[in-house]
């Protein structure tokens, strides 16, 4: 990519940010509508008919914007810290909490993405968008896994990411600390998974392939007296 179309597409992604983010105090309200997305544009200085160049599919696009705009953030916080002496199990709670973190003033257009997400229509997309967050939060803390434990620690994660975004919605103490106990209690349950995953392979691989056995049976049985 040359250097004017990073420029390009640097300055295209700021004002696309820009939008997002005055519009969320409208989305709060009116949820991920049209009229919130233009009074977006309105207060960040853009036309109305950026809404669409930005956010071609509408809401759909908007709401994924606003997803990809958090996992930029967890992926900055990440780069940022210092997590050297943590345990991947730690890492990973520091990705799932400064990407909360950083939605904390935006709550409830995280509320309305949500309720959009769950629409029939939108349920793929939202899948999407969910693979996407933890995908990246995998591949921040230094991940680099490509057998089946890739596909594993994603699905585990999906599960924990959600369940603690819904936990965390409602959770009015202070700094969200149960939240974060919440956080710590779902990935210490979802880390047991894979240890007892290795523990049966482990003893699959010193057990006798039954096909191995019944083979031998049927030829002993088949064996003249």
């Amino acid at each position: 990519m040359t250097e004017p179309e990073t420029s390009e597409q640097t300055l295209r992604e700021t004002q696309r940010d820009a939008l997002l983010l005055d519009a969320l105090p409208h989305i709060a309200f009116d949820g991920w509508t049209a009229s919130a997305l233009r009074n977006g544009a309105s207060d960040a200085g853009l036309e109305p008919a950026d809404v669409v160049r930005f956010f071609p599919g509408g809401a759909r696009d908007a709401v994924a914007a606003f997803s990809d705009w958090a996992d930029r953030q967890m992926i900055e916080a990440v780069q940022a810290a210092d997590l050297s002496d943590l345990r991947h199990s730690e890492k990973i709670a520091f990705a799932v909490r400064t990407r909360l973190e950083a939605l904390a003033p935006y709550r409830e257009a995280v509320r309305r993405s949500i309720a959009f997400l769950a629409l029939a229509p939108n349920m793929p997309a939202g899948l999407k968008l969910l693979y996407r967050t933890v995908d990246a939060m995998w591949h921040a803390v230094g991940d680099r896994s490509v057998d089946f434990s890739f596909y594993t620690k994603r699905a585990l994660l999906a599960g924990v990411v959600s369940a603690t975004t819904l936990y965390w919605l409602d959770d009015d103490s202070e700094n969200s600390s149960e939240s974060w106990a919440f956080l710590d209690r779902r990935l210490a349950d979802v880390l047991r998974i894979p240890k007892i995953r290795q523990r049966a392979e482990n003893l699959a691989g010193r057990l006798p392939d039954p096909l191995r056995v019944l083979r031998g049976a049927r030829r002993r049985w088949r064996r003249p007296a």
